[in-house]
């Protein structure tokens, strides 16, 4: 058995189309109303033309492809809680529209097992391969009581 529940280069991927209703939804939760996500004519004037998505949002999707990893190692029956300590390194490359897809690669980098920590690359590309945003996380596994 291994040491750890993942293993370095373990990769999980989480794809979406980016509707409009995510981005309204996303602006209303948040209070994020800026005109780059829900103003079209203030976008068109844009050197983008049109709106584009929250980058938080795709924060978010990072977060949703950190659980697929975890639920991979739940339904192992792992005696650890994984608990995200955050996200480092954040950056957005280019824009996402309305109606693209992204999809989300997170891949195990690196395994520290004696602070029962993982951090993991991710990147996040649109259908046409464009790479829009990149990041790291950090999972803690704490040990379940006995």
């Amino acid at each position: 058995m291994s040491e750890f529940h993942v293993e370095v280069g373990e990769t999980v991927r989480f794809s979406k189309t980016v509707g409009e209703s995510d981005i309204y939804l996303f602006a209303g939760i948040t209070g994020d109303l800026s005109g780059n996500h829900v103003d079209e004519e203030y976008m068109k004037r844009s050197s983008y033309g049109r709106r584009i998505a929250h980058g938080a949002l795709m924060v978010g999707f990072m977060s949703t492809a950190s659980t697929l990893i975890i639920a991979r190692c739940v339904e192992k029956g792992i005696d650890e809680t994984p608990v995200s300590l955050g996200y480092d390194r954040i950056r957005f490359l280019g824009p996402v529209y309305i109606n693209d897809t992204v999809t989300v690669t997170y891949s195990i980098a690196e395994i520290d097992v004696e602070r029962r920590r993982s951090r993991s690359k991710i990147e996040v590309k649109t259908q046409n391969g464009d790479l829009v945003a990149v990041g790291e996380h950090i999972l803690k596994w704490v040990k379940n009581p006995s």
